[in-house]
């Protein structure tokens, strides 16, 4: 949280896992958002583990719990969602914690839960919503756009008619109104804790024209005043910085079933990262691109700087 000056409003605008909390999906998937969702996908694999861990075959689990065998590959495998007593047994005859039953319980009834990302389907990716909705604390790093949680509703439009120029007006303003809806995660009661680094360039690059960029940069520092938002600046000036392969977000869950994703977008919608060691790769990667880029306080100090030399029609600058 980082406090600026009252005259910007001026300006428009964990330790190892235990054996059961292993990624629900290891490697690298491709993102897919069909059906199933995220949350069955996890208690698919989740119980499918937990049977395995407990070195039962697929037969001696559905005979002992007086099942076909199908039924049970079709709980393991997403095609069918279970109930929850369903649940509860294959849970009691794994020898499954009390605390870790409670959730995967809960689980199998949120699974049969639409968010309000389903009514965008059409144009937003809804696992990653599901994903970005379900998180404590998301952790960004963003080199050549503002993080679209952080994002105007005027930088966001220009963003989305650049990156799909083929589309008609009315498919890029159902995109506006879903990534608007995605924003309202850092307004509720519950919002997640955002640590985004930005690097310079996305803030010098004036999408959208110069007064929507000033609206946009203005926003940022509002932005910095929630509790919950920690934003930094990685300069353009300094030499070796760490994080130049490219974006990503880690995202983070309070559920003990859920480890981090890390997410990378790319042209064709972008890729999930969910190996336990890949996903501590990026999280390190993401300390130090934080560590090496400026203070809260320095990046808002920058910030303000970019919105005044913008404001004065500085040569040296962008905007």
């Amino acid at each position: 949280m980082f406090r600026y000056s009252a005259a910007w409003h001026n300006f428009p605008g964990r330790a190892p896992p235990p054996p059961w909390r292993t990624a629900y999906h290891p490697g690298i998937a491709m993102s897919s958002d069909n059906s199933p969702t995220v949350r069955h996908r996890r208690l698919a694999a989740e119980l499918r583990r937990l049977r395995e861990n407990a070195e039962l075959s697929p037969e001696r689990a559905a005979a002992a719990l007086g099942w076909s065998r199908p039924k049970l590959v079709k709980f393991e495998t997403a095609r069918t969602a279970p109930a929850p007593t369903d649940v509860a047994a294959m849970l009691e005859l794994y020898g499954a914690p009390d605390a870790y039953k409670a959730a995967l319980i809960q689980l199998s009834r949120d699974v049969r839960k639409r968010g309000w990302w389903t009514a965008y389907d059409d144009v937003l990716p809804s696992s990653y919503a599901e994903l970005e909705d379900d998180a404590v604390e998301i952790r960004s790093w963003q080199i050549q756009e503002i993080p679209s949680l952080l994002q105007t509703d005027d930088y966001a439009f220009a963003m989305i008619r650049l990156n799909n120029p083929e589309a008609g007006e009315d498919i890029q303003l159902r995109r506006l109104q879903a990534r608007m809806a995605r924003r309202t995660v850092l307004t509720r009661q519950s919002a997640p804790t955002l640590r985004a680094v930005i690097d310079e360039s996305a803030l010098r690059r004036p999408v959208g024209g110069p007064d929507a960029m000033r609206r946009q940069l203005a926003a940022l520092l509002e932005a910095a005043e929630r509790p919950h938002v920690h934003l930094q600046v990685a300069p353009t000036i300094q030499d070796d910085f760490p994080g130049m392969e490219g974006s990503f977000v880690i995202l983070s869950f309070a559920s003990q079933i859920a480890l981090d994703v890390v997410f990378i977008k790319n042209v064709a919608g972008g890729i999930y990262i969910e190996d336990v060691e890949q996903v501590r790769r990026c999280r390190a990667k993401f300390d130090r691109i934080s560590a090496a880029a400026l203070t809260e306080a320095d990046s808002c100090t920058l910030i303000e700087a970019l919105i005044m030399e913008s404001n004065l029609g500085s040569p040296g600058m962008a905007i």
